[in-house]
């Protein structure tokens, strides 16, 4: 095994939304090697206006925030992960297809975040072992950081379409399942 091919970026060169966009990757990152599943048929059912603010939560190296500012070029967009490296890349591609509107930073959910902030669009391919009570906490905020008729569309493993079910009814009174696939499923709420 060659460890320092192992070492270097990968690239994956792509085209969302009617974007063609290069995304540098690493080994250690969600899905290093390609654009996952969930965040295709997450985009394959989810547009934004050109001048919507968007928050991508748990960014990765940035293939969901990066395309919806590309679409939202009169809209900021921010991407927030946990992960330094994530983080790193997010901005790196940002920079590599040149797109300005759009920062990626390091934190927790929405912690860090001027508190008056607000999105018209909050986005997240939801990891399934996150737990449900950082999965509760993370939707809670999100209503709480969306302008009246923002939208929260996350994608997670179908096994968790009832949990998100449950909860989207629970705090935003309701609940649009966009897609449903064979390992994924789309789901919408609007806050009210």
């Amino acid at each position: 095994m060659d460890i320092d091919a192992l070492r270097q970026d990968l690239t994956i060169d792509t085209n969302l939304h009617g974007h063609d966009l290069t995304f540098r990757s690493h080994y250690g990152l969600f899905s290093p090697k390609k654009i996952d599943d969930g965040t295709r048929i997450m985009l394959d059912h989810f547009d934004v206006e050109p001048a919507h603010d968007n928050f991508d939560l748990g960014c990765g190296y940035g293939p969901i925030g990066l395309t919806l500012a590309a679409d939202a070029p009169d809209g900021k967009t921010v991407m927030v992960d946990r992960d330094f490296l994530a983080v790193d890349y997010a901005n790196r591609n940002a920079q590599l297809n040149g797109i300005a509107n759009v920062t990626a930073q390091l934190g927790n959910g929405f912690d860090g975040l001027p508190n008056d902030q607000r999105f018209d669009n909050v986005v997240s391919n939801l990891p399934a072992k996150t737990g449900g009570e950082l999965l509760t906490v993370l939707l809670h905020d999100a209503h709480a950081r969306l302008r009246p008729g923002g939208r929260l569309c996350v994608v997670t493993v179908t096994g968790l379409r009832r949990f998100i079910q449950r909860h989207m009814t629970a705090r935003f009174g309701n609940y649009d399942k966009l897609k449903q696939g064979k390992t994924h499923t789309v789901a919408l709420a609007v806050k009210e």
